[in-house]
C-alpha cells in the first residue's frame, strides 16, 4: 500500500507493508510523516535559518546570518560561517592553531556542497587556514570533488591562498606537553567545540553545508576523518535537507552517517528522529562487534527543507548553535546513552 504526505513540499512517498497495516488497522491511524516515525519537530520550521555545531557556532553564526538576513545565498553564509573559526587561533580544533598530529604537523580537512548538490572537498592541506575557501575553489573551479595532500596545496597556492605556518606557539605547547606521554586516547568533548559543522537555509529556501577541522588532535600523520567526506561529515540533498557531524569521524565513516540522516528524512522522519537512527547504527555496529562507546562521542545535527532542525548524540555535552527569526542561542542535543 502506498501512502502519499502532503507533510514536505516534495510529498514524500512512505511504503507500508502488509505487518505495519495489520498493526496500524486502518490508514487513518497512520501519521502524517510515514509510518513508524512521529515527524513532530520540536524546533518547527523557520527560514532563513542557520545551524552549527558546540558553542563556538554562536559567532560563526553572526558571521552567517548577517548574509542570510540580506536575503544571501547559503552557500556564502556557510563558508563565511565557519571561517570565523577557521581564523580564530583559540579554537584548537579547526583553521588556524589547530592541534597538531603527533608529528607536530598541523593538517587541515574540509568539505562544502550548494543547493544543487555540488560539492568540493580538500584533506590533509598544510600551510593554509582556509581549507573551506580552498574546498569551495575546487568545486567550482576544477572538474573534481576532492584534492588531497601536496596536490591540494598546489591548487591553494595557484588559486591565490596565503600561505602561512598554522602551528600556534599554544598548539605547540600543547604537543609538546602530549609527547611526554604519547598516548593516544579519544576524548567524549573537548571544550565543548571540535569540528564545525554548519547548515543554512536562505530566504530563497536554498540549502547548503559546510565542514571544516583540524581532525583528532595528536592523530598518526596522515590521518583523515569524516570531516571532508560528502555522505560521512556532511551531506546535502536540495530537496530534501541536510546533515553534518562531529567528533569520533572514524564511527561515522562506518556507518555513511550524514547521508543515512538524508535519506531518512526522506523518508518522512524529522531531523532529530533522523539524527537518533544514526547515532543508533553506531551503537547497534559496535554492540554487535563487542566494542564499548564509553569514551566515545559522536554528535549529528540535520536541517530539512522547511527550516525544521533537530540533533542527538551519542553521549551527553553535545552543543549547538541556531540563529533564526528567533535570535542567536546555543541548544544542548537530545542523547542516546
Amino acid at each position: 500500500i502506498q501512502y502519499r504526505s502532503s507533510s514536505n513540499e516534495d510529498r514524500l512517498t512512505v511504503m507500508l507493508n502488509r505487518k505495519q497495516f495489520l498493526k496500524t488497522g486502518f490508514l487513518g491511524a497512520i501519521p502524517l510523516a510515514g509510518i513508524g516515525c512521529t515527524n513532530v519537530n520540536k524546533f518547527t520550521g523557520s527560514k532563513p535559518v542557520v545551524i552549527a555545531t558546540w558553542n563556538t557556532a554562536i559567532k560563526a553564526n553572526e558571521a552567517a546570518w548577517k548574509i542570510l538576513e540580506n536575503e544571501g545565498y547559503a552557500l556564502d553564509a556557510v563558508e563565511a560561517g565557519v571561517r570565523v573559526e577557521e581564523d580564530d587561533p583559540m579554537n584548537m580544533s579547526v583553521g588556524y592553531g589547530g592541534r597538531p598530529d603527533r608529528e607536530g604537523i598541523v593538517s587541515l580537512d574540509a568539505c562544502i556542497m550548494d543547493d544543487k548538490g555540488e560539492c568540493g572537498a580538500v584533506v590533509f592541506l598544510q600551510n593554509y587556514k582556509n581549507p573551506i575557501s580552498v574546498a569551495r575553489k575546487v568545486m567550482e573551479e576544477t572538474p573534481h570533488i576532492m584534492l588531497a595532500g601536496k596536490g591540494a596545496q598546489q591548487f591553494a597556492k595557484d588559486q591565490g591562498f596565503e600561505e602561512m605556518d598554522l602551528l600556534t606557539p599554544k598548539a605547540k605547547e600543547a604537543w609538546e606537553k602530549w609527547l611526554e606521554n604519547g598516548k593516544y586516547e579519544p576524548e567524549v568533548n573537548i571544550e565543548n567545540h571540535d569540528t564545525i559543522g554548519m547548515l543554512a537555509l536562505d530566504a530563497e529556501g536554498r540549502l547548503s553545508g559546510a565542514c571544516t577541522t583540524s581532525g583528532a588532535a595528536w592523530k598518526m600523520h596522515g590521518r583523515v576523518g569524516d570531516s571532508p567526506l560528502i555522505g560521512a561529515g556532511l551531506f546535502v540533498d536540495p530537496e530534501i535537507g541536510a546533515a553534518c557531524a562531529t567528533r569520533l569521524g572514524e564511527e561515522v565513516v562506518k556507518t555513511a552517517g550524514s547521508a543515512l540522516i538524508v535519506e531518512m528524512m526522506r523518508q518522512g522522519y524529522s531531523p532529530e528522529e533522523a539524527c537518533k537512527i544514526a547515532v543508533d547504527r553506531i551503537i547497534s555496529r559496535n554492540k554487535r562487534n563487542g566494542t564499548s562507546l564509553k569514551n566515545t562521542q559522536v554528535g549529528y545535527l540535520a536541517l530539512n527543507k522547511d527550516g525544521a532542525f533537530g540533533a542527538y548524540s551519542i553521549q551527553e555535552g553535545f552543543t549547538y548553535a541556531v540563529y533564526n527569526a528567533d535570535g542567536n542561542r546555543k541548544m544542548d542535543s537530545e542523547f542516546r546513552s
